[in-house]
């Protein structure tokens, strides 16, 4: 019961994100927008019953608007509601075609996917989605086309804003734009109860507050066109449409099927995978179990006129980020949803059309930022190819297509890569991974022969899966001529997982091969050639800086990002967190100290999905009790439906009013707090500072400090173990 009112919490702010997404994702497929709430409130009830997961939310996905929207528009011929009717009878098989593959255990079948190519495939999903919206968040609601003609079509409707417009034009117009230049500026809002409302609750709150106010106020209901806004059926359980299987065995509508059916596994199990990342209790998802409960779900949401229902990562990291940790938190999320058009069904259709469009071009523009392929390329420009290869071919043919091509494109570069097509096809199918448990050390050993790529990976994962995480594992790589950037993803995974459930996984081999750039996740090859990248490091200003100050502490300097991060994820600031990689290390000559910057992710939907921050961790010179200290705010006072509890010091108010501090063993902390301790805390600059009883973690700002502030950070922590060191005295 103890965790009964996070999860409820938790479910309450999930829905605040799920309710105009909900809506706007329906809207953006053609369908009526109910259905995007269906399929969200029997996601979450079903999926939470019967589910394999813990932490994930289910409900309709960015991902499926494309394939649904073809599928309305081509099965429908030019019948848009008739088209409604046969992609629900799609989407009822599609489930059917989910249930099956959890059936036979096909959730491996994820692993053939290259990681590149499906980051094109989600980019060009999202430039679907910002073309077809951006028309209406702008007030157009007759552009059709396919994403090329609406993506061309753009400017068009930029021009025809300042062409006669009239007010009600410019009012809707208007209502999109704002909200989609608030979206952009709502992570730099620092309130924090600001943030306690999401940021398309934000959106929909505003322009309901928009409509009430010319229609009471001003006295002219329906400002907008009618064409414009949400409409709701009155009678939900009695206007239930009817699923029509006339074109079952149409060609057309087995292919919409199966488009539908493939995008919903990969956007699952990219999103399953994704969120047992953030768990803080380090359990794995029964995937396969998930798959079936996710294909009754989705039998049962088209069934009542309900979208596909799939596992979505933003709902989901929004749910860990906010303190839900079992499937109750999916469940609640859907029972709010249910009270929500139950109670509020006539402010709902006050939504204008244009606010939500500008969710859905924010959701689209995430999808298909620059710096996505600016990521990329850091990997190597090989994969910028891939990505820019499955994106072109996914907007010009289909998503089916599109990832079949990305896919031949990533084994041609690898053909490319490695000067011959041998190495592939004469290994493909034999055995390449061996494993034995070496008897001296009880070390698991793992040898990868010849080559590891996405199209056999799943031999090395299955290997690897047998290994307890708690234990000691070796990964070889010195007889493998190639690796891929999906298996250096996918064993940076199996390093973290190890790494948080306290056992050791270590990779060797690699050192005999060559990488295209200096990122952690690169290709890897021993082919004597040089690859088309220049592998010199040009150091910015600041590591230069870095640089120099390393020499004047006598310090070690490395600015190369680097995936092993050590026991930095058993610190509670990591617990919700996934860390991607560390670089510019200044590591001290006993190695007591160590100041890096780290790239790290919370997930959550629009607020903050990429971090970057400074960190100082150093070993502490006496046992210290575990605890967390961070700036008092109005956040406070929620950290309690996180099982977190401020520890207050009557005479000393000031410390107690400044700093929020907590831990399990409360009278230990009590006892390490003296009044030095305090009163250095009180007359020093405010830091998050983490104990976990051998170590230290310090971190300032939450972004990269500049040299003055790493100088500062460093004079504090000296100061800070001069007065750790006198209490062991």
């Amino acid at each position: 019961m103890g965790d009964l009112p996070k999860n409820i919490f938790s479910g309450f702010v999930v829905s605040l994100i799920a309710l105009p997404l909900g809506l706007g994702l329906a809207l953006a497929s053609e369908a009526p927008p109910i259905a995007g709430i269906i399929a969200a409130i029997v996601g979450g009830m079903v999926v939470s019953i019967i589910g394999g997961s813990h932490l994930t939310i289910t409900g309709p996905g960015n991902g499926l608007v494309i394939v649904i929207l073809s599928a309305i528009v081509g099965l429908g011929e030019g019948d848009l509601y008739q088209g409604y009717l046969y992609t629900l009878a799609a989407i009822i098989i599609s489930g059917v075609l989910l249930f099956l593959f959890g059936l036979f255990r096909l959730g491996r079948l994820s692993e053939f996917f290259p990681s590149t190519a499906l980051q094109g495939m989600l980019a060009a999903i999202g430039i679907g989605i910002l073309a077809k919206q951006f028309h209406v968040m702008l007030g157009f609601t007759q552009i059709k086309g396919n994403t090329i003609t609406q993506l061309a079509l753009i400017p068009e409707s930029i021009k025809n804003l300042f062409i006669n417009p009239s007010f009600e034009f410019l009012l809707a117009s208007g209502i999109g734009v704002l909200s989609l230049i608030f979206l952009f500026l709502y992570s730099r809002i620092r309130n924090p109860i600001f943030h306690l409302i999401p940021a398309p609750m934000w959106v929909v709150i505003g322009s309901i507050a928009v409509i009430y106010y010319y229609d009471l106020i001003k006295n002219t209901p329906q400002i907008l066109d009618p064409a414009l806004m949400i409409t709701l059926p009155e009678n939900l359980l009695g206007s239930l449409p009817r699923p029509n299987f006339g074109k079952t065995l149409n060609a057309d509508f087995i292919s919409h099927t199966l488009s539908i059916t493939l995008v919903a596994v990969i956007e699952s199990l990219l999103s399953i995978k994704a969120v047992d990342k953030l768990d803080p209790l380090k359990r794995r998802s029964n995937i396969n179990k998930d798959l079936r409960a996710l294909g009754i779900a989705t039998g049962i949401s088209g069934f009542l006129g309900g979208l596909n229902v799939v596992t979505v990562i933003a709902r989901s990291s929004v749910n860990v980020n906010n303190g839900g940790n079992n499937r109750s938190a999916n469940f609640f999320h859907a029972a709010f949803l249910v009270i929500f058009i139950l109670l509020f069904a006539e402010q709902i259709q006050r939504i204008p059309l244009p606010a939500l469009a500008a969710i859905l071009v924010y959701t689209g523009y995430k999808l298909a930022a620059p710096e996505n392929l600016l990521k990329i390329y850091r990997v190597g420009k090989e994969q910028a190819i891939i990505f820019l290869i499955t994106l072109i071919a996914t907007l010009m043919t289909s998503l089916t297509t599109g990832i079949l091509l990305g896919i031949l494109a990533t084994l041609l570069v690898h053909i490319f890569l490695n000067k011959s097509s041998v190495l592939f096809s004469q290994n493909w199918l034999k055995p390449n991974v061996l494993m034995y448990l070496e008897e001296e050390s009880g070390n698991y050993y793992v040898s990868v022969k010849n080559f590891c790529s996405f199209i056999n990976f799943f031999k090395l994962k299955a290997k690897l899966d047998e290994i307890p995480p708690n234990e000691h594992a070796i990964v070889d790589f010195s007889m493998c001529e190639f690796v891929d950037h999906t298996v250096m993803e996918g064993i940076n995974d199996y390093s973290r997982s190890f790494s948080r459930k306290g056992g050791v996984f270590e990779i060797i081999g690699l050192d005999v091969h060559e990488a295209g750039t200096e990122h952690p996740f690169a290709i890897r090859k021993n082919l004597p050639e040089k690859s088309f990248i220049s592998s010199g490091i040009t150091l910015t200003k600041r590591q230069k800086l870095l640089q120099e100050l390393s020499d004047v502490l006598n310090w070690n300097y490395l600015p190369d990002p680097i995936s092993n991060y050590g026991d930095l994820e058993e610190f509670l600031y990591f617990k919700r967190k996934w860390v991607n990689f560390s670089y510019n290390s200044l590591v001290s000559k006993n190695k007591d100290s160590l100041l890096f910057d780290l790239s790290y992710g919370e997930g959550a939907f629009i607020v903050k999905e990429d971090l970057k921050s400074t960190f100082l961790q150093i070993k502490a010179p006496l046992k210290m009790p575990v605890f967390v200290l961070d700036k008092e705010n109005l956040m406070s006072s929620l950290y309690s439906l996180s099982g977190l509890q401020d520890i207050d010091f009557k005479k000393h108010n000031d410390f107690s009013k400044r700093f929020f501090l907590s831990g399990e063993d409360k009278k230990a902390i009590r006892a390490f707090f003296t009044k030095d301790l305090i009163f250095f805390f009180e007359s020093h600059p405010l830091y998050y500072i983490e104990s976990k009883g051998d170590s230290i973690l310090i971190r300032g700002k939450e972004r990269l400090a500049s040299i003055q502030e790493i100088k500062q950070m460093l004079a504090f922590s000296e100061q800070f173990l001069k007065l750790l060191e006198a209490k062991k005295g």
